[in-house]
């Protein structure tokens, strides 16, 4: 008879570690592509102030926000990894009702 592991696996906690180590990686990326996405230009006008425009790149936003919901699902998984390599024990058999 093969034994199902249950859900109570220490080992759980690295790959909760893992994931939190990618959301941080995942986090400087965001950061990085959000940056690579937003242009700012400032033409010069005699006797005014310069004009100043922004450019928004959306393969680079599409990225980051891409990159931000992966973050955001690794961080939520590396949550439920935490609570079941913590929390989550076998039950015991309840006793028979006496009848």
């Amino acid at each position: 008879m093969t034994t199902v592991p249950g859900l109570h696996q220490p080992k759980r906690a690295i790959v909760a570690g893992v994931e939190v180590v990618a959301v941080v990686a995942l986090a400087f990326a965001v950061v990085w592509c959000w940056h690579r996405g937003v242009l700012r230009y400032s033409y010069p006008v005699p006797d005014r102030a310069p004009l100043e425009s922004t450019r928004y790149l959306g393969n680079w936003i599409g990225a980051a926000i891409g990159l931000a919901t992966l973050g955001g699902v690794l961080l939520l998984d590396a949550a439920r990894q935490v609570l079941l390599a913590v929390r989550a024990r076998g039950r015991k058999q309840a006793d028979p009702p006496d009848v």
